[in-house]
C-alpha cells in the first residue's frame, strides 16, 4: 500500500508545454496528473507518479518520474472527506478498488488532495475497549467514541471495538457491588451493611479489602472484575481499559497482550494520550519485527 503520511507531499498538475516552468514544490513526493477529457466535461483520467527532485530551493527540478498507476487503474472519489482520517480512507479505497482499479484519489474539506494505492486493511490497528456496563454506553466507550468523532485519532489509522462485561448478569439480593451509583440491583459497599455469610462480592482487590475491613469475619464468594486479575475477561487484541489504582496506569501486558490502562475517572486528555502511547509502542514493535524479517 502507498498512502502518504501527509497530503502536503502530494502535488496535482495538468499536462504542461515543454517550454513551461516544470519545477515542483520541494515537499512534493507524489504527483497526480489530471488528463482532461476531450469531450469537454469534467470527466477524465489520472496518472500517479513518484517524484525524484534535484536542488535545494523551494521550487526544484524533477530528476525522474516513476509511474505508479494511471488510466482505468485510478478513480477519484466524488465526495469530500476528512483526509486526515486514515482508517476511513483505507476502508473507503478498499471498497472501491475492484477490477482494474487499484488507486483512489480523495479530496478533503479544505480541497487538499491525497490518495490510497493498493489499500491494505491490515494497516488499520484494531483496539478493544475493555469496560463494564452499566452505564450504557460504558464510560470508556463514550469517551473514546467522542474522541474518535473529533478526529484526534485520525493520523493513527485505528478502529475501536467493545469487549464489555455486563454486570447485570450478577444482579440479585445476595450480590454486593462496589458502588450504588451503578444502579445495579443488589447491595453496595458504599451504602449497605452485610451481616450474614454467603454474599457474592463483584468487584476488584480494592472492593475485597473494603469488604473485609467493613465486615470482618463474614464469609463471602468473590468475582474479580479487575482487568489485571479478572475471572471473566480475557483480551483478544490490543486494548484500552481502566483501573481504580492510578499507579497501574500506563502501557501494560495482560495475558500476553499489550494494552493501555487509564485511571477509573481519567479525563479525555489522558485517555487520548494513552491511545497515542499504545499505538506508538505497537507500531514501533511492528517496525522492529519487520526489520528482523528483512535481516533474516
Amino acid at each position: 500500500m502507498i498512502f502518504p503520511q501527509e497530503y502536503k507531499n502530494v502535488g496535482v498538475t495538468r499536462p504542461v508545454p515543454e517550454d513551461a516552468d516544470r519545477r515542483i514544490y520541494f515537499l512534493t513526493e507524489y504527483m497526480i496528473e489530471e488528463n482532461s477529457c476531450s469531450c469537454g466535461d469534467e470527466s477524465g483520467t489520472y496518472t500517479l507518479y513518484r517524484v525524484s527532485q534535484a536542488g535545494d530551493q523551494l521550487l526544484r527540478e524533477v530528476s525522474s518520474l516513476e509511474r505508479i498507476a494511471g488510466g482505468e487503474e485510478v478513480i477519484k472519489y466524488g465526495k469530500q472527506l476528512n483526509i486526515k482520517d486514515r482508517a476511513l480512507l483505507i476502508e473507503t479505497a478498499h471498497e472501491l478498488c475492484k477490477g482494474n482499479v487499484n488507486t483512489v484519489i480523495f479530496t478533503g474539506i479544505d480541497m487538499h488532495v491525497t490518495f490510497v494505492h493498493r489499500p491494505d486493511l491490515s494497516a488499520i490497528l484494531n483496539i478493544e475497549i475493555v469496560d463494564v456496563v452499566p452505564p450504557e454506553p460504558s464510560w470508556l466507550s463514550s469517551v473514546l467514541r467522542r474522541l474518535e468523532a473529533s478526529g484526534v485519532f485520525g493520523d493513527l489509522a485505528v478502529k475501536f471495538s467493545e469487549n464489555l462485561t455486563d454486570l447485570r448478569r450478577f444482579e440479585g439480593a445476595g450480590t454486593v457491588f462496589p458502588c450504588s451509583s451503578s444502579g445495579l440491583e443488589g447491595k453496595c459497599l458504599d451504602s449497605d451493611v452485610i451481616t450474614e455469610d454467603g454474599s457474592l462480592l463483584v468487584g476488584c482487590e480494592i472492593s475485597r479489602s473494603l469488604f473485609e475491613s467493613r465486615f470482618p469475619g463474614i464469609d463471602y464468594s468473590f468475582v474479580n472484575i479487575c482487568p489485571f486479575k479478572s475471572d471473566i475477561f480475557k483480551p483478544s487484541r490490543p486494548f484500552i481499559t481502566r483501573c481504580c489504582r492510578s499507579e497501574k496506569s500506563g502501557i501494560v501486558t495482560i495475558k500476553g497482550i499489550k494494552g493501555a490502562v487509564v485511571h477509573w475517572g481519567a479525563s479525555e486528555f489522558f485517555v487520548a494520550s494513552a491511545v497515542w502511547d499504545l499505538v506508538r509502542e505497537l507500531r514501533e514493535q511492528e517496525s522492529s519485527l519487520d526489520n528482523v524479517e528483512v535481516m533474516d
